[in-house]
């Protein structure tokens, strides 16, 4: 006589067996080289800007474009690295209070934290960070706005071209599009884990 426990191990070895007819694997080599020649006839920062905006981050290509941003949205106190603060100083009218030192103590006072980045990836639309290039940590985390400034020379055209440029810093983050997660009920959120507004200010 059939128990619940053999009916029960029997719809697993069933569910297991090989199947008759599987699936044909998808045609990854022809999609990457799609990809690679889809990429290689455009400029790189239109396509970052393209695979950017995808995953809802703000790629803008000048600084008159930042502070347009930050005014009209009134995120008018923030943060500098102090190596790009002289491309800004003239920029941001006697309304914006920032600083080139970021105060701790005073964190939730910052809407904003300009930050450099490492280098960026067109195809995926992929900021890249490093503990050598980025000035405060906290800077471009904790503001809900995060604004992360890229040389179009530092653009890589894929993955495999942005591996091979990495500098030896123990510490490198990725970052595609702004702080996003989904735990809860499959329900996206943005802005949890960190900035919920990524900005990408190309100059050069």
């Amino acid at each position: 006589m059939s128990t619940e426990r053999d009916q029960i191990l029997s719809r697993v070895h069933a569910a297991l067996a090989p199947l008759p007819q599987r699936a044909a694997a998808p045609a990854w080599e022809a999609e990457l080289i799609s990809l690679r020649q889809t990429k290689s006839t455009a400029d790189a920062w239109s396509l970052f800007a393209q695979r950017n905006k995808a995953v809802n981050g703000v790629p803008l290509s000048s600084v008159a474009e930042l502070i347009a941003l930050l005014d009209q949205n009134g995120w008018r106190r923030g943060y500098c690295d102090p190596e790009l603060a002289p491309q800004f100083a003239d920029a941001f009218p006697a309304s914006f209070t920032v600083e080139s030192t970021f105060d701790r103590t005073r964190i939730d006072d910052y809407d904003f934290g300009i930050t450099r980045a490492a280098g960026a990836i067109a195809e995926t639309g992929t900021l890249i960070f490093t503990d050598g290039e980025t000035s405060s940590r906290l800077a471009a985390l904790a503001p809900w706005v995060h604004v992360a400034v890229v040389q179009r020379a530092q653009i890589h055209p894929d993955l495999t071209a942005a591996l091979a440029a990495l500098p030896p810093d123990p510490n490198v983050i990725w970052v595609t599009g702004p702080s996003k997660t989904a735990d809860v009920e499959g329900i996206l959120i943005e802005g949890v884990h960190g900035p919920g507004v990524q900005i990408a200010l190309c100059l050069g």
